[in-house]
């Protein structure tokens, strides 16, 4: 059977992934046997997620009501029923649903009829909690294909701690990257000096480790010195495989959806308010405004280092009439000049302009010249792939540490 759990957490606490790990060690005492055990990203651009858009699905084996019981009840004592955005939904199936609807709850969007016809299609158990929304995300979770994958360790904490400072040691943080990296990514932002797989959030969440196998995130695991834990689950994952972006295609891209969008850098960039960095891309006459704002850091000098006629391929999420930027693989580089009044052979001082279209007078000895001076200047990005930091990477988004794939650096070559 595979059992599919949504929306129980708020901005106030509690988080799906730990409902999972104790719904786990609940099904094993009741002799049901768990095979595996998945947190499933959802589309990042859903108004109504609480973080980072998580269901979970536990594969087990044994009595489906006795499952189904138990999954309920955990629901029911753990989920946060009294926040007003938080409706839980649960999903049982001995039938593993199609991936179609996983796919639109990844990439689109969905409704709880739709969530509900799948079901009853297959004759899943099903209870939705007031308003039924988590069903959506139970739904998608159960019916969970994934073509690529990874894996993250949560940690939880213990009950009398929430809400409290975690007690997590930094350097040893640092430590765990340093000697697992790349085959684990995002404990820390080494460039930044930051932690990143310590939570501030009032949530049971100690900390996450995420790798490409169990073995890696455990050994990363190992070094980790942090205050005494409840539990800890290791979850298969869609996160770091981009599994949310598609082709996409400027003027025929959706609100709320992530692509992968090539074209052609229409214009220089600029820093706005803020610190955020913007610039148009064109392909075949239309063009988007792109996006790369102040939490990416360092990635803003990349885009800025972008001149019209770059080649480019943007990965990122259309909100707003803006493609919100991830990361970007520069396919072909413009040459980059800068046009200047020539000087004067004759004494050595820089010409002005003589006019629209009348070249340039040497303003001391009244010489002229119809040839500006063209400076051809040395770019500071090359042809390659670029990307935001750990601390402002989406849960999806694949690290540059896993490779780019190929139906990604086909649209670069």
């Amino acid at each position: 059977m595979w059992i599919g759990i949504d929306d129980t957490d708020s901005p106030a606490g509690m988080c799906t992934t730990y409902i999972g790990a104790v719904l786990v060690r609940r099904l094993a005492r009741a002799g049901i046997r768990v095979v595996d055990a998945r947190l499933v990203r959802l589309n990042p651009n859903v108004i109504h997620k609480t973080r980072g858009n998580a269901a979970v699905c536990i594969e087990a084996e044994g009595d489906v009501e006795a499952a189904f019981a138990l999954t309920c009840a955990c629901v029911e004592e753990l989920a946060e029923f009294d926040a007003a955005e938080t409706n839980p939904g649960v999903v049982v199936s001995e039938i593993r649903l199609p991936p179609d609807f996983y796919y639109a709850a990844l990439r689109d969007f969905c409704n709880v009829g739709e969530a509900v016809e799948v079901l009853e299609s297959v004759g899943a158990r099903y209870r939705g909690y007031k308003n039924r929304r988590g069903l959506i995300g139970a739904t998608a979770a159960v019916a969970s294909d994934f073509p690529d994958w990874t894996y993250e360790l949560l940690a939880y904490r213990k009950r009398e701690n929430w809400g409290t400072r975690r007690q997590v040691d930094r350097e040893s943080l640092f430590l765990a990257e340093k000697t697992t990296y790349p085959h684990t990514w995002d404990t820390v932002d080494q460039e930044n000096d930051v932690v990143v797989c310590v939570p501030h959030t009032p949530d049971p969440v100690l900390f996450g480790i995420r790798g490409e196998s169990p073995a890696w995130i455990r050994k990363a695991r190992s070094y980790v010195r942090s205050e005494e834990q409840a539990c800890e689950q290791v979850y298969t994952t869609n996160q770091g495989t981009d599994a949310h972006l598609v082709p996409g295609k400027i003027g025929e891209l959706r609100e709320g959806r992530s692509y992968l969008v090539r074209g052609m850098v229409a214009g220089f960039p600029t820093t706005g308010p803020g610190g955020h960095v913007s610039f148009s891309l064109e392909d075949d006459g239309v063009e988007v405004r792109c996006m790369a704002y102040e939490p990416t850091k360092g990635f803003r000098d990349v885009a800025r280092a972008l001149v019209p006629g770059d080649v480019v391929v943007m990965a990122g999420s259309y909100k707003g009439e803006s493609l919100n930027l991830e990361k970007l693989g520069v396919c072909r580089l413009a040459e980059a000049v800068r046009i200047r009044p020539p000087v004067c052979p004759a004494c050595g001082k820089r010409m002005t302009s003589a006019g629209a279209a009348k070249g340039y007078k040497c303003r001391v000895c009244g010489a002229r010249s119809r040839e500006p001076e063209v400076e051809r200047q040395e770019r500071l990005i090359r042809p390659g792939w670029y990307e935001v930091p750990p601390t402002a990477r989406r849960h999806l988004a694949r690290p540059l540490a896993r490779g780019v794939p190929a139906w990604q650096q086909v649209l670069c070559d």
